[in-house]
């Protein structure tokens, strides 16, 4: 089941989007840009609480966890991106950054979700 790192990284985030769906969130947006930094998913759970989404996903768990591939300057931008789309959708209620990490297997996807991942 060979998967290009594009398509791979469209699939975890598919996955993603997902879980977050299933547990009553929903998508603001999907790769969300500002500047140099990238947010992978926003999703809203009613008008309380914004979650700005780290996908992270690989095709074996040879080269270590997936969460641990989230660098402090991408974290950095990952903040800077948050600041902006709060200002651009005058949002008041909470944030939380989380990641969620996928590895392939056979059978599709083990997920794992990290909550307040980093502030």
């Amino acid at each position: 089941m060979a998967h290009s790192p594009h398509a791979l990284g469209q699939a975890g985030e598919d996955a993603a989007a997902g879980h977050f769906q299933a547990l009553g969130y929903e998508v603001v947006a999907r790769g969300y840009r500002h500047g140099r930094a990238e947010v992978d998913l926003v999703m809203r759970q009613g008008a309380t609480l914004l979650v700005f989404v780290e996908v992270k996903t690989r095709s074996s768990g040879q080269y270590g966890p997936p969460e641990t591939f989230v660098s402090t300057r991408k974290k950095e931008l990952f903040r800077l991106a948050a600041t902006h789309l709060q200002e651009e959708l005058d949002w008041r209620g909470d944030i939380r950054f989380d990641i969620v990490a996928l590895t392939l297997l056979s059978q599709g996807f083990r997920l794992e979700h990290f909550e307040d991942a980093f502030y």
